[in-house]
């Protein structure tokens, strides 16, 4: 349950600050946030990270279709694991928000401009993919390290 409420509230966050941004930021122009770290912008990205794909629409499409359905199926399967559960919903909220834009746009509104290192504008779908998946990998590392430490235990006693 707590999945589909994260779900719902990264879309609608992520939603919400583009629809802001589209409305109150001209196109390109840059609006200091915390100076010398980062700043608004508007940015209409038809491709991926750097702009990797440009123009691929129907590629996302399917991308993001099937993105969702496996999602899906894997927070079913590990419903009952709440690390797991959260960085999935997470990499599902992020995949539905910028699936939306395509569906509606043919493009992805980014907004968030770092200042101090060369990386791509992002928004806040981006960043739920990125926390998803970084929460997934560290809890599948200790989980790993769980069962070397049981095999080296079970191994002491034979």
């Amino acid at each position: 349950m707590y999945a589909i409420a994260i779900i719902c509230l990264m879309v609608g966050a992520d939603q919400v600050m583009k629809a802001w941004v589209v409305s109150h930021i001209s196109m390109s122009s840059f609006h200091q946030l915390l100076p010398g770290l980062m700043g608004l912008t508007n940015l209409h990205n038809d491709g991926a990270a750097w702009s990797m794909l440009e123009g691929q629409q129907w590629f996302f499409t399917l991308i993001s279709i099937l993105a969702i359905a496996i999602l899906g199926a894997l927070l079913y399967r590990y419903r009952e694991n709440r690390g797991l559960t959260i960085g999935l919903a997470l990499i599902m909220a992020g995949t539905i928000g910028n699936f939306i834009d395509r569906l509606r746009f043919h493009y992805v509104v980014d907004m968030f401009q770092t200042e101090f290192i060369n990386f791509p504008v992002f928004n806040i779908a981006d960043a739920c993919l990125t926390v998803g998946v970084i929460i997934i990998v560290i809890k599948v590392l200790k989980e790993d390290e769980h069962a070397d430490a049981g095999q080296k235990a079970s191994h002491k006693h034979s």
